[in-house]
């Protein structure tokens, strides 16, 4: 086999998919090489391990059929492994090499086929483009990263390793800060919780770029680039993360994060005691008591299976100072009975004076599960003849006047404020966090007249 020259940044791209990192990202700008030097590591590896199976992922089959099965494997095993005879198989999708190894070619969109494929073990994953994919589907896909696999002979001498390590590998344009990729790779947390990631070290990315693949590029690819808006150059040029979602209502570089805060978000954030059984909040060394306390709840259509939108639970207070303070993010992915249960557990629990709940969904279901749990709990129905965007921007002035503060860290809430734009919610899946903090900010906050001025005021 002649392998095709590889560019200096590519050859220690390869060693970094080599090392022993299991979970390795490759991030940077467009045409700079990621896919090639990935699908020609994953066929070198099902040539070392006889037998081993290896799946690509895109979020869509036809994108994963034009771009890696009919374009990138071929021109990989024309450039790299010219006398390998791997066959394609076009029924199933997946390369056969002599030595029993597969390589599958998958989309996560068709649930058909993931199933199909999914019911086998893989000693490599490969997520193409992984800024299309959502997290759950990278999960989901992860539970099968598990075949045990031996080395050819000579590999296994020339390497004192028996195994093949099993690895995944992800490639993307860089989406924004708030995008699972980021959270994984650079902050080092499990998405969605937030959590520390126990093997950080076990997660590595590069940046592979345009410009490290000039010698393959004609010349008038750059100033296409350079035409780009900074935005789109920041993306596919540079390779960068955007810090932000253009024109969100919420700014994610005034997150607390790096430094800065939410505006109203102090950075040591409002810190919390009790006096009884009354929340008292510590603000700028001055003790805060509760005017008022309510639990808002925003309805889904969940069976409580894990498969339907979360029901978004949030505990607010109204200070004696005029200030807004958010208690806790209660959200959940319950059946009606459960998540009744718990918004009502919240309202004993902090003292609450109600339970605000959106009526449109489903009629007065949140009235009757609420009160179904304990009749006694006093219930506001809130209806949302507004859409999100104009419920929130209210909301979002108050932050801005400085008002409102968090007492304790909300990462998956303050994801969802800050995907919030004036042309519409631009995240995963629904905003339930941030719906039910607009539905308890404006109800402690903003009547009806208060709400209708902020509006006019813009």
């Amino acid at each position: 086999m002649t392998p095709a020259a590889l560019t200096p940044r590519q050859r220690e791209a390869r060693s970094l998919l080599n090392g022993p990192a299991r979970n390795i990202m490759l991030r940077g700008g467009s045409r700079s090489g990621k896919t090639f030097i990935l699908v020609r590591n994953i066929i070198q590896r099902a040539i070392n391990a006889p037998g081993s199976r290896h799946a690509i992922f895109r979020f869509r089959f036809n994108h994963a059929k034009t771009s890696i099965w009919a374009d990138t494997m071929p021109k990989v095993l024309k450039l790299c492994f010219p006398t390998l005879r791997a066959r394609f198989d076009k029924t199933d999708f997946y390369l056969d090499l002599p030595n029993g190894s597969q390589i599958w070619i998958a989309g996560l969109d068709d649930k058909e086929r993931v199933e199909k494929i999914l019911g086998a073990e893989y000693v490599t994953l490969y997520f193409n483009e992984s800024s299309q994919i959502p997290w759950g589907s990278i999960e989901t896909a992860m539970s099968r990263l598990a075949q045990k696999c031996e080395l050819a002979p000579e590999i296994a001498q020339a390497t004192g390793r028996t195994h093949l390590a099993l690895k995944a590998y992800f490639d993307c344009n860089p989406p924004s800060k708030l995008h699972w990729s980021y959270q994984l790779f650079r902050s080092k947390v499990k998405p969605g919780t937030k959590e520390a990631l126990p093997n950080p070290d076990d997660y590595v990315e590069m940046k592979v770029n345009p410009s490290d693949n000039a010698d393959n590029l004609p010349a008038e690819y750059f100033d296409v680039l350079a035409s780009m808006s900074a935005a789109k150059r920041l993306r596919f040029e540079a390779g960068e993360w955007a810090s932000e979602v253009n024109g969100a209502l919420w700014a994610l570089d005034d997150r607390e994060t790096e430094g800065g805060t939410i505006p109203g978000i102090d950075k040591f954030r409002a810190q919390l005691e009790w006096d009884g059984d009354s929340p008292v909040v510590i603000y700028n060394g001055a003790r805060i008591g509760m005017r008022r306390v309510v639990v808002s709840v925003d309805p889904s259509g969940t069976k409580g299976d894990g498969n339907g939108d979360d029901v978004g639970i949030m505990v607010g207070g109204l200070g004696i100072d005029g200030r807004g303070y958010v208690f806790e993010d209660a959200t959940c992915n319950l059946s009606p009975e459960g998540w009744g249960r718990r918004a009502v557990d919240r309202y004993r629990r902090w003292g609450g004076d109600r339970i605000v709940g959106e009526k449109n969904y489903g009629g007065d279901m949140v009235r009757a599960i609420v009160q179904t749990t304990d009749k006694t709990v006093p219930f506001k129905a809130v209806d949302a003849t507004r859409g999100k965007v104009v419920r929130a921007e209210p909301v979002a002035a108050l932050y801005e006047q400085g008002r409102i503060s968090h007492v304790g860290v909300f990462a998956d809430l303050e994801d969802q404020m800050c995907n919030f734009t004036p042309g519409g919610y631009v995240g995963e899946g629904s905003p339930d966090r941030a719906d039910a903090l607009v539905w308890a900010l404006t109800e402690l906050m903003l009547g009806e007249a208060e709400y209708d001025l902020a509006r006019l005021l813009g």
